[in-house]
């Protein structure tokens, strides 16, 4: 294990909060390995990027040497975490729940070492638990203190709904640190109540307190909203390598420090540098941002594939080269048509999901034909004939279109 001055600096890159602050040094200088925690609720099938800022600060945690225990809330996933909820969340039933367990554990180990992490799921202990079980735990704190709690607080000064059963998502997180005598409880800035709670709860049963460790909530592209697949702003980590490294190079010069300090598993030290270079003029941004998607690509489809996702984009966006692999298309017409609109043949090859999607992008000058920017909605494309379609950056097809007799 580094020194913990090492360490320290190592744990608080890209943190938030380490609460209490001394905290974090007392455990560190107790010359143990230390009981690390993270829990991920599998309510949704995909991981993305805003997603693995957690992870990459367990990965961190255990190249230096700790125990990190990775756990799936599968039990808490069926209630629905409602941080930051104005409504009541939907819960999710037990199949939907483990189907989406089983993609995380396919995941993860992109990031962390298999053999030196604990998978854990909360159900080993909060399933056998009985009613009365529950109820002596929901004993031990009060609707007050919960109230307490910012979204809580609003929804209840408003006269919005709160079900009793989201007063008890605190709680059995917050059990969840007490089943694994967690030293060390990561999360994001909205779950700091709730990694709190976990802290109270140890020290009502008997144990010494965790140290809790605030990661804010990685922006999405847009570069001011959280990461979200709702928002459309995300970076899924099993999307096609290309799309990855596509959209990494969209992102602007200011975000792509934010992605290296929370997604980069780069030394202080090395990104301090690129920055300094790239502040002097020595290094152009567009330069170290493809260093970021590289490593970040890499890191989920292997080295290999990273480099030739570079070279491709390189090719398509710098030098205007085509793709490598264009996928080929065959649209037949109508019998006795001699054409087809432009949309509809942009909606039947799969470049766009409808006409009047295909018609506003022509407008806005985002399709091509042959090359051509094509910007008449109405254009008819001849039977008979191929054609190289375009939609945005990224998007291409060859199409043959065949006539019918």
């Amino acid at each position: 294990m580094t020194s913990i001055e090492e360490a320290i600096v190592t744990i608080c890159r890209g943190v938030d909060e380490v609460l209490p602050e001394n905290t974090l040094r007392e455990k560190l200088s107790a010359g143990r390995p230390l009981r690390v925690k993270a829990g991920f609720d599998p309510t949704a099938p995909d991981l993305h990027l805003g997603h693995t800022v957690l992870i990459n600060k367990l990965r961190q945690f255990q190249d230096l040497g700790h125990e990190i225990y990775f756990l799936i809330g599968d039990f808490t996933a069926m209630i629905g975490d409602p941080s930051g909820k104005s409504v009541t969340r939907p819960s999710l039933t037990r199949e939907e729940v483990l189907a989406n367990a089983r993609t995380y554990e396919e995941q993860i180990y992109c990031i962390l070492d298999p053999e030196k992490t604990r998978l854990v799921f909360n159900s080993q202990w909060m399933g056998p638990m009985g009613a009365a079980d529950m109820v002596q735990l929901a004993s031990r704190y009060t609707v007050a203190r919960m109230l307490e709690r910012e979204d809580f607080h609003q929804r209840y000064q408003a006269g919005s709904a709160i079900a009793i059963h989201e007063f008890l998502y605190p709680l059995i997180q917050g059990y969840d640190s007490v089943a694994l005598r967690a030293d060390i409880e990561l999360g994001g800035t909205d779950q700091r109540f709730n990694l709190l709670v976990g802290r109270e709860l140890q020290k009502q049963f008997g144990l010494p307190q965790q140290t809790v460790i605030t990661m804010p909530l990685l922006e999405g592209l847009d570069g001011v909203r959280k990461m979200s697949k709702s928002l459309g702003n995300y970076v899924g980590i099993q999307e096609p390598p290309d799309d990855v490294f596509g959209r990494l190079m969209s992102i602007s010069d200011d975000l792509m420090w934010r992605y290296y300090e929370l997604l980069s598993l780069r030394s202080v030290d090395e990104v301090g540098r690129l920055r300094r270079e790239v502040d002097a003029g020595e290094r152009h941004p567009r330069d170290v941002k493809e260093q970021l998607a590289v490593e970040i690509v890499g890191r989920f489809h292997g080295e290999a594939v990273a480099r030739r996702a570079a070279e491709r984009f390189a090719a398509q966006f710098r030098r205007k080269e085509l793709p490598e692999e264009i996928p080929e298309r065959e649209m037949t017409l109508p019998s006795g048509a001699g054409a087809a609109g432009i949309a509809s043949v942009l909606k039947c090859v799969g470049l766009v999901a409808s006409t009047s999607e295909g018609m506003r992008l022509i407008r806005q000058g985002g399709v091509r034909v042959d090359g051509e920017r094509i910007e008449d909605p109405g254009l008819e494309l001849s039977g008979g004939r191929n054609y190289l379609l375009q939609v945005g950056k990224r998007r291409y097809a060859r199409v043959r279109l065949i006539e019918t007799p």
